[in-house]
């Protein structure tokens, strides 16, 4: 396997690119401060070179989470437009009807808004649907095998609408909604996913890219910057997309140390999910 080459900042590869499929949190926050640098190099990017796609796991529809980045300082001029797993879920949604069994905080209820679904329980809803944790300051997958168990017997699919399984706030790790799925799939469930790594976010991210630069998209020229391997890296993989690995983010502790970059451990993080990266850098900047 090819080890991802180390660049000193994004534009050293914009002449290579038209378009740019950026994560977001880990790479230009990490939900209690924006990052400068790569907001910055995410602007100069689209002012000189091309659109800024964002593509994020947050399970909420886009209007609420451009309100997150713009109370974390992130300029609006940093990026061109937002795709969120919640966009993708809702159209996965529409597509159902009957009663909901609802897991996650209620600040995800926006999911749901307009689509006319009912709402149940394990013992009597006709699907299941995750944001993250009811609590995800303190709750932890294993708290919820019990009522999966019951899900699971009762054949009920389970959509996920964040497929991440950890993601960082501020010095922190806290469980998402793909650890609840991936709980229930190891109890013979089956789930069902629309953001990263799969494929129906990366369509309406692609759809949104050709609005922009009206004409189709040369995928060979689309470039994906993420800091996950399960979800950014996995999903650009899939696709063929070229990507950036930022590894100063949710595997920050591991692939970047005193010296700056670790180019063994990032290695062995892509080896070891069989993954590979085109390019690789410790944080976001231009």
């Amino acid at each position: 396997m090819t080890s991802p080459t180390p660049i000193s900042g994004l534009r050293d590869l914009a002449p290579r690119y038209d378009v740019l499929l950026c994560d977001v949190w880990g790479v230009i926050h990490n939900g209690r401060e924006s990052f400068p640098a790569a907001c910055e190099a995410l602007a100069r990017f689209r002012a000189e070179v091309g659109p800024v796609i964002l593509i994020s796991n947050a399970p909420r529809p886009h209007p609420p989470i451009v309100e997150q980045m713009d109370s974390l300082g992130v300029p609006r001029t940093a990026w061109t437009r937002l795709i969120t797993s919640g966009d993708a879920t809702r159209e996965l949604l529409a597509q159902r009807g009957g009663r909901v069994w609802k897991i996650g905080p209620d600040r995800d209820e926006v999911l749901y808004d307009g689509l006319g679904l009912g709402d149940g329980s394990p013992e009597d809803a006709d699907f299941i649907c995750v944001t993250g944790p009811y609590d995800d300051e303190t709750d932890e997958p294993a708290d919820y095998r019990e009522r999966f168990e019951t899900c699971v017997a009762r054949g009920l699919d389970l959509i996920c609408a964040n497929p991440d399984i950890v993601v960082q706030r501020g010095d922190r790790l806290i469980y998402c909604g793909g650890a609840l799925a991936q709980l229930y799939e190891s109890l013979g469930g089956r789930a069902v996913m629309a953001g990263k790594p799969y494929p129906p976010i990366y369509q309406m991210a692609l759809k949104a890219a050709e609005a922009e630069i009206a004409r189709p998209v040369d995928t060979a020229r689309v470039l994906c910057v993420g800091d996950g391997l399960p979800t950014d890296i996995r999903g650009a993989n899939a696709r063929g997309l070229d990507i950036l690995f930022v590894a100063n983010g949710i595997h920050g502790g591991e692939a970047v140390g005193p010296e700056g970059l670790d180019r063994v451990v990032v290695d062995d993080l892509l080896r070891q999910e069989g993954l590979k990266a085109n390019w690789v850098i410790a944080d976001m900047e231009w």
